[in-house]
């Protein structure tokens, strides 16, 4: 680096070493029981399992929905866009598993009784019977979890970043989900 490249940086940011923090290092060597989760997990871990059992909620009326739609659509175009709920479908139960198995990781518990499902999700049931109005209502549900997921994320930030990437992983299959869905608007 020249000395331009190094006052300039010196001036923007001052130079602090990157050094481990022994005592947070220490306290992970006690508290075997708690697993993977170590005492920097701080205050936010309870806040976290809650916001990822409403996001599981949200999946698991997402797979119902889509379950739903596949299995009732019908008219000339309906084969193909049964299949695509079918898919949705699949890979929202893949996220549902993804974060339950995150919540026991976390020393919590996943919510999977029924009937809490609605109450918790940020979605909705739908029962639609006409194909656009299935395709409509998906959509609106995917949008809404693109944006929860987001705030999520946002709210989490560095205080877990297994779970943050985590959701990242799932925000991308969301916008995935919604991109097809507006797709299959009008068709």
């Amino acid at each position: 680096m020249n000395a331009d490249a190094s006052s300039s940086r010196s001036a923007a940011q001052p130079y602090e070493p990157l050094v481990l923090d022994q005592n947070a290092i220490d306290a992970a060597g006690k508290s075997l029981d708690e697993g993977a989760v170590t005492p920097s997990y701080g205050p936010w871990r309870d806040d976290v399992v809650k916001l990822l059992n409403d996001a599981l909620a949200t999946e698991l009326v997402c797979v119902l929905r889509y379950k739903r739609h596949y299995f009732t659509a019908n008219g000339v175009e309906s084969p193909a866009i049964a299949e695509e709920f079918l898919v949705h479908a699949n890979e929202e139960s893949a996220h549902a598993d993804r974060i339950a198995e995150r919540i026991v990781q976390l020393g919590g518990e996943p919510d999977f009784a029924p009937t809490h499902l609605l109450e918790r999700s940020h979605a909705a049931y739908d029962e639609s019977t006409d194909l656009q109005a299935m395709v409509r209502a998906n959509l609106v549900a995917e949008r809404i979890a693109v944006e929860t997921y987001r705030q999520m994320i946002a709210l989490i930030g560095d205080k877990d970043p297994t779970t943050r990437r985590m959701l990242e992983d799932i925000l991308s299959d969301e916008e995935e989900h919604a991109d097809e869905l507006k797709d299959w608007l009008g068709h």
